[in-house]
């Protein structure tokens, strides 16, 4: 690498996002207060540092119910989870906290509405990720899980007059807004709320990258492999052109990516935190990246409450007392 030519800019805003900070602060106050272990159901967010963090100081991170002992601490995630996972908590008598994101569960009340007024429900998202998988387990109506158009194309409902979408929180919003489109356009009288469900947060990191993309030879997205918001960034930037990387941390780097750049460009899906971006420039600056700056970017100011009371050592206690 040239010291002399390479510059970075970090882009803004990046990382954690209000509904992330949420979950991890429920976990570690429900540590603070009852000591360990608590159990989390699924990972709190998809990012293995976090999640190690959290291990390292007595979460206990499950796949099962069946796998907490009954009367236990149980921390849904921030993904959310179907109703039947919280009736399975409740028959093992589990003091259950919702970490869920507010977003997401505005999602969830959404496909709940749609299905009482007998809607058949499409939603917009990835099979098998947490958060589709919750949204489907909030409703007992027939669910249809779609991400493409030509998965639209394909889709066959029993009444086209009955039939409602709802959306993944952390997709690409162009995508998302072209599978909108082909619905609409093949089902004329489908409801939804269209791109409204895309939270804050995925719409500016998106923005951030489409601005940073045009300036820089390398873009660097720092998140987990799992993580949707995290694969869309990467995949944005890959859209505008740029050699885009999806790492996890600075040990993820390699050097011959950056034998012929002048710009890098470095940001972090929703559930990764600074230091291991701080972690990546600090690698980068040994080899001889001597410039930083920050894009000026949308400031965020959103925070979610921490549902102190469902905390509370008292709820807990009688919850035990219980089983």
């Amino acid at each position: 690498m040239k010291t002399h030519q390479i510059n970075v800019t970090l882009a803004k805003p990046r990382g954690f996002c209000a509904g992330v900070v949420r979950a991890i602060d429920i976990v570690e106050q429900a540590l603070q207060l009852h000591g360990a272990p608590v159990y989390v159901f699924h990972e709190i967010v998809h990012n293995r540092y976090v999640v190690e963090n959290l291990k390292q100081r007595g979460a206990i991170f499950v796949e099962k119910i069946e796998e907490i002992p009954r009367g236990s601490i149980c921390i849904f995630s921030a993904h959310g989870v179907a109703a039947q996972i919280v009736e399975q908590a409740a028959q093992r008598d589990l003091h259950a906290v919702d970490a869920t994101c507010p977003l997401v569960t505005k999602v969830h009340a959404q496909a709940r509405r749609y299905a009482d007024q007998g809607c058949e429900i499409t939603i917009i998202g990835h099979v098998g990720h947490p958060e589709v998988e919750g949204t489907r387990g909030q409703v007992s109506a027939p669910v249809h899980v779609l991400c493409s158009i030509e998965e639209v194309a394909a889709l066959s409902v029993q009444n086209p007059a009955k039939l409602a979408y709802v959306t993944q929180t952390t997709l690409s919003l162009d995508d998302t807004h072209d599978i909108i489109a082909a619905l609409r356009k093949r089902f004329p009288l489908i409801q939804g709320p269209n791109l409204q469900d895309i939270c804050y947060a995925t719409q500016n990191r998106q923005q951030a990258i489409k601005t940073l993309a045009i300036t820089v030879d390398i873009l660097l997205v720092v998140g987990a492999k799992n993580s949707s918001n995290s694969n869309r960034l990467k995949e944005l930037g890959t859209q505008m052109g740029v050699s885009t990387y999806l790492i996890a941390d600075a040990e993820d780097l390699e050097q011959i990516w950056f034998e012929n750049a002048q710009k890098i460009g470095i940001t972090a899906g929703a559930s990764a935190p600074e230091i291991l971006v701080q972690g990546v420039i600090a690698k980068l600056q040994t080899w001889g990246v001597s410039h930083v700056e920050e894009m000026i970017g949308v400031e965020e100011n959103v925070s979610f409450r921490v549902p102190v009371m469902a905390l509370q050592k008292k709820s807990f206690q009688t919850s035990v007392e219980k089983s």
